[in-house]
This record gives C-alpha cells, sequence and structure tokens, in this order.
C-alpha cells in the first residue's frame, strides 16, 4: 500500500498492534479448525478449545495457536484459555447446550466483551427472548442450517447463477455465474456485454478461467464455461444472467431430497410462490413437516427410488435440491436427478475434496462450512466490516465495508489509493444509491464499499483502509 494511505512507520505498528485479536474458539471441528487456521494466518491470537487431543493436533500441526484439552463450558477451562483478557469467544462445539453454557460463563465471570455461539435446534432459535443479555447473553446467533437453505433459496430464484451474494440491506448482489455453450455473451467481449445491457448497472469483477482468474479488461473475450463475478442491482441481476446462460427461465417446480432442518427451510421460504415436493425417509419426520409446511407436497420415502422419481414426474422439475445429512447420499441422488432430466440440481456438500470431483456432474455444490465460516467472519472482521463471503470455496472474498470519517479511505480518489491489482471496489452506496466508481471517484464519510479480493493476502490491507484512525479516540 502507497504511504499516504498506511501512515507513519510508528503508526503502522500501532495499528498492527491494535489489530491483533485475542480470540478463544471451542470446537475443533471443520469450521471451528477452518476458522481457526484462517484468523491464526492473519496473525491473530487463537486458542482453540476441543475434548479430542487430536482435533487440536490435526490444527497445531498447520498453524501456530495455542491449544487446550477440555470443556469450553468449563469455569477453569475458559480461565485457562485467557477468557478474563480475550476480545471474543466463538462457541461452535456439536453441542447447543455448550455453546450455550460457555457464552454465559464467559460473560458472567469473565467479561468477554462479544460472545457468538452456534446454535442448531430449532426450538431454541424460535424463542427470540431466550437471547438477551439479562437471559443468555450471546451477541451473536450462528445457525448453520438456517443459513444454508437462505442460500439455496436465493439460487433457485436466480436461476444459472452459481452464487449469489447480497450487499448494502439488498440494494445490491454480486454473482458468479458459468456461461453456457451457445450463450450470447460467449464470444464476445466484456464490452459488448456491457453494451447489450445498457440499463444496467454492472461491474465485472472477476473472470475465471481453468482455475485461473482474468483481469477483466473490456476486450476480454469470453468463453463458454468461464465463470464471471458479476455485482449489480438486485432487480437488474436477471437481466445480465440471461445474456451468460442459454436458458435461465424461472423456477417454479422444485423437489427437495431431505426434510430436515436445511430442506424445511427452503420449503418455507418457496411454498408461497413455486410448486414445492420434499421427499423424506423418516416416516415421524414426514408427518411433522406436513403439519408445519402450509403448501409443501411432503412425500415420505427414497429420493434414490427411480419408481418414485418418475411418479413424481422429475423430469418436469426445475431444481432438485438433494440437502440430507449424508452428502454421499447428496450427491448420488443428484446425479441421478440429472440424468432423469432434471434442468439444475444442487447439492450439500461439505468435503472441498468432493466439490471438486462432481464440478461437472452437478450443477451447483452448496458448502453449509463455507457459508458459516462467512457469517462468522462478518462478526469478527475489524474496520467496520458488514459482511464478509467467501468465494471461489475460500480463496477470494467480497465485502461490504462503511467508510468512517476518520478512515484512511476517506477523501481519496480511487485510483490513488493504490489497491493490488486483486483488490477491486466494485461499488458503492452512497444514500440509498448504487454507484459505479472510477479512478476518479472519492470516498466519502458512510460510504458502504463493496470490494471484490480474488487474492486474500491482501485482506488485511483493505481492513486497514476503513478501520476507525488512532487520532480518532
Amino acid at each position: 500500500m502507497a504511504s499516504n494511505v498506511r501512515g507513519s512507520p510508528l503508526l503502522e505498528r500501532d495499528l498492527e498492534f491494535s489489530w491483533r485479536m485475542k480470540i478463544i474458539i471451542l470446537g475443533a471441528g471443520r469450521i471451528g479448525s477452518s476458522l481457526a487456521i484462517g484468523l491464526a494466518q492473519e496473525n491473530n491470537e487463537i486458542t482453540l478449545v476441543d475434548l479430542e487431543e487430536q482435533n487440536l493436533r490435526n490444527v497445531s500441526n498447520r498453524v501456530d495457536l495455542r491449544t487446550l484439552c477440555g470443556n469450553g463450558a468449563h469455569p477453569n477451562i475458559l480461565q485457562q484459555a485467557g477468557a478474563e483478557d480475550a476480545d471474543m469467544l466463538v462457541a461452535l462445539t456439536k453441542s447447543d447446550e455448550v455453546n450455550m453454557i460457555a457464552c454465559q460463563v464467559a460473560y458472567s465471570l469473565f467479561n468477554t466483551p462479544q460472545r457468538i455461539a452456534r446454535v442448531r435446534a430449532a426450538e431454541y432459535l424460535t424463542q427470540g427472548n431466550l437471547f438477551m443479555t439479562e437471559a443468555l447473553p450471546i451477541d451473536v446467533l450462528i445457525s448453520p442450517e438456517q443459513i444454508a437453505a437462505r442460500n439455496i433459496e436465493r439460487l433457485i430464484r436466480r436461476p444459472g447463477a452459481l452464487q449469489v451474494l447480497e450487499f448494502a440491506d439488498g440494494l445490491a448482489q454480486l454473482a458468479v455465474v458459468r456461461i453456457s455453450p451457445g450463450a450470447p455473451a460467449a464470444g464476445r467481449n466484456l464490452l459488448d456485454l456491457q453494451h447489450s445491457v445498457p440499463d444496467v448497472q454492472l461491474h465485472v469483477a472477476a473472470v475465471y478461467r481453468d482455475q485461473q482468474v482474468l483481469k477483466p479488461e473490456p476486450e476480454l473475450r469470453l468463453k463458454a464455461h468461464d465463470e464471471i463475478v458479476a455485482l449489480t442491482r438486485t432487480d437488474q441481476l436477471n437481466t445480465v444472467v440471461e445474456k451468460l446462460r442459454t436458458q435461465p427461465g424461472r423456477s417454479r417446480h422444485i423437489l427437495i431430497a431431505g426434510g430436515g432442518n436445511v430442506g424445511n427451510g427452503i420449503a418455507a421460504q418457496l411454498e408461497s410462490d413455486c410448486h414445492v415436493k420434499i421427499i423424506e425417509h423418516n416416516e415421524y419426520r414426514a408427518r411433522y413437516l406436513s403439519e408445519q409446511l402450509a403448501r409443501t407436497t411432503v412425500l415420505q420415502g427414497d429420493a434414490t427410488d427411480d419408481k418414485l422419481l418418475l411418479d413424481e414426474n422429475i423430469r418436469d422439475m426445475d431444481v432438485f435440491c438433494a440437502v440430507t445429512n449424508n452428502e454421499e447420499a447428496n450427491i448420488l441422488s443428484a446425479m441421478q436427478a440429472k440424468r432423469m432430466g432434471v434442468s439444475t440440481t444442487i447439492a450439500l456438500i461439505n468435503r472441498p475434496s468432493y466439490i471438486d470431483l462432481i464440478e461437472r456432474s452437478v450443477d451447483i455444490a452448496v458448502s453449509p462450512q463455507q457459508a458459516t465460516l462467512s457469517e462468522l467472519l462478518t462478526h469478527i472482521r475489524r474496520g467496520d466490516v458488514l459482511a464478509v463471503h467467501s468465494l471461489r470455496r475460500g480463496r477470494a472474498e467480497a465485502l461490504e465495508a462503511k467508510a468512517h470519517q476518520t478512515a484512511a479511505a476517506i477523501g481519496q480518489p480511487i485510483g490513488q489509493l493504490n489497491l493490488p491489482t486483486s483488490v477491486d471496489i466494485a461499488a458503492l452506496v452512497r444514500n440509498g444509491e448504487m454507484i459505479l466508481p472510477n479512478t476518479l471517484t472519492t470516498i466519502q464519510p458512510d460510504d458502504h464499499v463493496i470490494l471484490f479480493i480474488s487474492d486474500k493476502r491482501y485482506l488485511r490491507d483493505v481492513e486497514r483502509l476503513f478501520q476507525v484512525s488512532a487520532t480518532f479516540f
């Protein structure tokens, strides 16, 4: 970064010291381990707590952090972990009850400033008054199932998109779209794409081809199977997708395999204006879903049963979602649905190796792990960061930051910020209006800045641009 942005070396050292957060993470499962590794690599002081020594060794062999074996809800374990002077507690164990009690203990005994807990059970999540300071003092509730359901619902409403992210309270959306062979944009350059949608506020942040990121120059010729990262106003996204896909259409007929919390959440959000069916293997769960969902058809059976699928007119379905708790079953049933003629298949998958393996067999793989990490990072990032989303399986990020009046980015033309080429300021939102900036555009106080970062090594520099200046205090 340029010296006129980052200030004197002494101030840089002060900012670096103040930026280092002390975070206690409870639970070394997939999400807890991934979060700990990422935050430790960003030079935060991380203590990871788990009941299994092997889980802790698996993480400590990869990054430099402190580990502690024990029950994270016990006061003596939290004290040993440093709860007395920690900035944040993130409780991500498999037990809702352990996570909630840990937050209560951290607040009552150690006055830990911020407490985040993963809570899965709907019986807890529906009790809004439960999670208040005078009851259970949890600042942020994280529900992986609700996050996954919300993301899948967004994808279904944006046919053709591989990922859809919301910014500025829903005013803008950033989508990743793979160009179809024969699509209007295939074989044309980016400038042609811009001219084909003259009334649309469109910013192309990046183009991915064969796992390589290409700079979105106006003369870059687009090819089938390129993945476009595009930001538009929410009400204009479908217009852009129509240029990148051959038959985007509108998804009206949805078949969901799996009636757990994710499947139930998707159906509840779609049933008012879509024809939704759920196939649930468990008889008692199927009966529960039929009582909860007003307009969804609930079927008790096996989602891999060819006869059942044919009886339910699988070929007429616009979208098939496989969202059971078994990711291998999700892959197989989605591949089967694709073979039987479904236009779009979505599978809930956590393992990155599986996602790479099925890239051409299943249209969209949704990772609850990545979505949950994005939600967590939104509440952990500094510098008035309002939203963080992982893209490209965690290799890139899109974020929304609020420009504080004393932040380093204020008052300077974007072209003079000397941002790395991997950092792209996609849009500003000012007084409720989206602005597509150029090099002369100046960031003003209270602007919401939407950025795409293809190389996460520069994330810290971006966050510093929007950090409150030390002189503010």
